[in-house]
């Protein structure tokens, strides 16, 4: 247990938000929202209008853009690149 909280207490900052974080994460979004219209069905549930997604795979690809998009953050934070 003491060696779980010696771990979680050498976790570097989270970087502030800026811009920079926001192209980040918005572009990670983009791509997997992109990427979700190659699942196998695409098109189960109410449909987003103006999109070849339904409601529910847009929902889940914007969080699973925004998951990845934060690990991409956190990344370079700790590498120093942002």
């Amino acid at each position: 247990m003491l060696s779980i909280l010696l771990a979680a207490a050498s976790v570097p900052p989270t970087p502030e938000w800026n811009p920079t974080v926001g192209i980040i994460i918005s572009v990670t979004c983009a791509v997997i929202v992109l990427l979700t219209t190659k699942i196998q069905q695409p098109l189960v549930g109410p449909k987003m209008p103006g999109l070849p997604l339904s409601v529910p795979a847009f929902v889940g690809a914007m969080a699973f853009g925004h998951l990845i998009g934060i690990g991409i953050v956190l990344g370079l934070t700790n590498i120093g690149v942002i």
